[in-house]
């Protein structure tokens, strides 16, 4: 937990403190509106936004450690939990690196490389990868044809021991962590009108549509993906093949026992199983992001019309009521300026009820406040009876 604590102290700017009491009262099932409001005193007055951001990633955080414990207890149910795996789970920062690292354990649909595993062939494909001087491969793999387990000639068992091979390459979380990198540093995304002859629509910039994965804009991402949908567009995000394949041959070829043949395999694994996975996940880290900032583009749009002034061309007080941490007051010229804020306490006794009264009235005339708004949640009844006296003592009720 203090682990936790002081990594989201350290991402968000914040005292440990104040993260220690946002969690309680997030556990406690408090809300984010509600802690902003009423718990000011607990978090050192961070903003809804804040707030927001670090509930959040105390979500993302929880989720991730979780997920650890559930890959980590997996794996150990294999018996194949090692100091080393320990160690990436426990140094991993993302889920997608977990993920990765869990990749080679997970238990798998029926593919190309478990029906050759089936066949025996695991063996044949040791030693192609194994460190060492060079093999015969052909002549090693006349001792795998066996007709009765499905392997009919040396170029099946090469075949079944290439895809045994290419699935592991392409199960290696440090080199999917490097590709990934490579895609969204020189990846491009591209789309294309799905027919030869495209009807004129609101697509048309996206017929024949490139830019870099690193410059992509979110609008751009999201009408791209509304085209896909619409069976209007094809996508793809595009990577220089030959980049790629150099990539997976220097982390996979270099020092193996059948060098030409691992090389054959580490190309496999990138046409067939890696760029594929990979382009899907870059795709979804677009649309994340894009959904992302269409969120904000919305907040930042909705704030000026929430700001409006509420009474056009007049001066307007707001009261927001409230007990504990009194009522919040602020004043607004006729275009919707804050001119005055200022914290009175009406229900806090006569006394505190008279200084509120008389602080009001020093706002109500030294801006020529026209019109008083009250909102109506806890101690609205005792405000409004405050704003009644303040307006009898104005000499305007």
């Amino acid at each position: 937990m203090n682990d936790l604590i002081q990594t989201l102290a350290r991402e968000l700017d914040a005292a440990p403190e104040h993260v220690e009491n946002v969690v309680r009262l997030i556990d406690e099932g408090a809300t984010i509106p509600f802690i902003a409001r009423y718990r000011k005193e607990l978090h050192g007055s961070m903003d809804d936004q804040l707030l927001r951001r670090l509930a959040d990633r105390l979500q993302y955080l929880r989720g991730l450690a979780a997920r650890k414990e559930e890959v980590r207890a997996a794996v150990e149910g294999q018996g194949k939990l090692t100091e080393d795996l320990s160690a990436a789970l426990d140094a991993a920062a993302t889920l997608a690196e977990v993920e990765d690292l869990y990749r080679p354990y997970k238990q798998k649909r029926r593919t190309r490389a478990s029906m050759a595993r089936e066949k025996g062939l695991e063996p044949l494909a040791a030693l192609a990868a194994a460190r060492g001087p060079a093999v015969d491969l052909e002549r090693a793999a006349q001792d795998y044809v066996d007709p009765e387990k499905g392997v009919e000639t040396v170029e099946a068992a090469l075949q079944g021991a290439s895809d045994i091979l290419a699935e592991e390459i392409s199960d290696r979380a440090d080199l999917r962590k490097e590709l990934r990198q490579l895609y969204l540093r020189r990846g491009v995304l591209t789309s294309k009108a799905a027919d030869k002859e495209p009807e004129d629509s609101v697509y048309r910039l996206y017929y024949d549509f490139k830019c870099p994965v690193s410059r992509v804009q979110g609008y751009q991402t999201l009408a791209i993906n509304r085209g896909e949908r619409e069976k209007l567009l094809k996508v793809s995000v595009e990577l220089d093949s030959e980049t790629a394949r150099v990539v997976v041959r220097r982390r996979t070829v270099p020092g193996t026992a059948a060098m030409e043949f691992v090389r054959g395999a580490a190309d496999d694994a990138w046409e067939r199983l890696l760029q594929p996975s990979l382009e899907r996940e870059v795709r979804a880290q677009l649309t994340e992001q894009a959904d992302e900032g269409a969120i904000r583009t919305f907040a930042l749009n909705l704030k000026p019309l929430l700001m409006q002034p509420p009474v056009k061309g007049r001066v307007t007080v707001g009261l927001d009521p409230g007990y504990r941490m009194g009522c919040k007051v602020a004043v607004v010229d006729g275009t919707g300026k804050v001119l005055d804020t200022a914290v009175v306490y009406p229900t806090h006794g006569p006394r505190q009820r008279e200084e509120a009264i008389t602080r009001l009235s020093q706002l109500v005339r030294k801006h020529g406040v026209e019109h008083i708004a009250i909102g109506n949640g806890t101690a609205s009844r005792e405000t409004e009876q405050a704003a009644v006296e303040l307006i009898r003592r104005l000499g305007a009720g």
